[in-house]
């Protein structure tokens, strides 16, 4: 039976429950080098290639189409996980090599380079904002908690592949994305509508 995904949006988030998964550490330099600004990759927005990358694994455990790399949650996808949002979404984002530890074949960084300001506070399930009351005035006017993410569809105009402004962690594909990484059947990511 085929999905109706015309028009939908999910959030693509790692599968903390897929048995023996692996954990990756912060992608680093070849020597060992950390890098300067992790949060570059996660930003949604276009970043200068980051040049030859490796990932060291936190927990060493079965390869995963999906996943993210350390504290900065940055995407890595396998071959065919790329290979989708090449194809498919060229225009939103940029691929760049790395080397995972003790993986010969290829993986890449992922990083979503539109940021689309498309969060629909009042479907959420909660959407604050942090307040200079917060203590946080580098902060003020972004998203301090977002559960139950829904979004404006409105507002995307012709994004497939984006993040939500003001709210980094979403990593938003559209409905024809989700069906053809799923008929490639990645392992390690899931997806919520929003």
């Amino acid at each position: 039976m085929h999905e109706d995904v015309n028009g939908r949006f999910f959030n693509l988030q790692i599968d903390a429950y897929v048995p023996g998964r692996w954990y990756m550490s912060e992608p680093t330099m070849p020597d060992g080098q950390e890098i300067d600004d992790i949060w570059q990759f996660t930003r949604g927005e276009r970043i200068a290639p980051p040049g030859h990358l490796c990932v060291p694994l936190l927990r060493p455990g079965n390869p995963l189409d999906f996943t993210t790399a350390g504290f900065g949650s940055t995407p890595i996808l396998s071959e065919r996980a790329a290979a989708v949002f090449r194809e498919m979404a060229s225009q939103d984002i940029q691929l760049f090599p790395v080397e995972v530890e003790g993986q010969a074949q290829p993986y890449h960084l992922l990083v979503v380079a539109r940021t689309v300001r498309c969060i629909d506070d009042s479907a959420c399930e909660d959407a604050r904002l942090y307040t200079p009351a917060d203590g946080r005035p580098d902060r003020v006017g972004e998203y301090r908690v977002v559960s139950g993410l829904r979004i404006d569809k409105s507002k995307v105009g012709d994004a497939r592949v984006f993040k939500t402004w003001g709210w980094p962690p979403a990593l938003i594909v559209d409905g024809e994305i989700k069906a053809a990484l799923e008929q490639t059947g990645i392992v390690g990511g899931y997806f919520e509508e929003v």
